[in-house]
């Protein structure tokens, strides 16, 4: 087992070694300008200058705080409105059109407007973000609640269960899976909304300093702010993960079968 996981962890690397070495024979050979693609070494030499002076790790921290405000916001009414929509259809098709034309504007349509009703601080940020997650976690926990065993759903009926019984033991665990793809998929999304947010209106942020070192043609900290929201994404998908698995112990038991 220890060795199937190291070898599967070896083979995950081929790929990323592979772009480094292009990489680095683009640069060092000359057949890509540093104007273009800027040397791995002084994307290193960025990301060593920016932890020791403490900038990037202060970034990354106003992005995530920011995104995990919109995030929480999305999970909540997205949740809720998913469950209640999914399990009574009455209710789908009262908020179904509307949610469904408001999901069709482009994220960054919505940032123009959002700053005017709420400013250039950090309230439209988290609107957006919010937006940004809110329908992902809606739609897939909406399809979970809608794909449960509809004899499961009478048996439970048949037993008079309440509402609450009937979502706790019967909706819920079948759900589960669909709703945690949104949670990641809204996780996912809310990076990108934050990133956009910040390099429109914004004085601080991941963002921000990948679109101000743009300006400046400072390209090193451009891929420094992108290798920094790659790292911190995989790190808080890794964390929703753990979480998935732990509520939902039966996968765990299916994947070792």
């Amino acid at each position: 087992m220890a060795r199937t996981k190291i070898l599967n962890f070896l083979e995950m690397l081929i790929l990323p070694a592979l772009i480094l070495l292009a990489w680095h024979w683009a640069t060092t050979s000359g057949a890509v300008p540093s104007i273009v693609l800027p040397t791995l070494s002084a994307v290193g030499a960025s990301i060593a200058g920016q932890l020791q002076s403490g900038r990037l790790q202060t970034d990354v921290l106003i992005s995530v705080s920011r995104i995990l405000k919109g995030y929480a916001l999305a999970v909540v009414f997205g949740l809720a409105f998913g469950v209640i929509m999914g399990m009574n259809e009455h209710v789908n098709r009262f908020f179904g059109g509307l949610f469904r034309a408001i999901r069709q504007i482009p994220m960054i349509a919505w940032v123009p407007l959002l700053v005017m009703w709420f400013g250039i601080g950090e309230e439209s940020k988290v609107a957006v973000i919010f937006l940004a997650s809110f329908f992902q976690i809606l739609l897939n926990t909406i399809s979970g609640i809608q794909r449960t065993d509809q004899h499961l759903v009478e048996v439970g009926r048949m037993y008079q269960l309440s509402k609450w019984r009937l979502f706790k033991e019967i909706y819920l665990p079948s759900a589960l899976t669909s709703i945690f793809v949104g949670l990641k998929l809204g996780l996912s999304v809310s990076w990108m909304a934050v990133v956009g947010a910040e390099m429109i209106a914004a004085s601080s942020g991941i963002g921000f300093r990948i679109n101000d070192a743009r300006a400046l043609l400072d390209y090193p900290v451009v891929f420094t702010g992108m290798i920094a929201i790659a790292v911190t994404g995989v790190l808080m998908d890794v964390v929703l993960s753990l979480i998935a698995k732990a509520c939902m112990p039966w996968e765990r038991g299916s994947q070792h079968a």
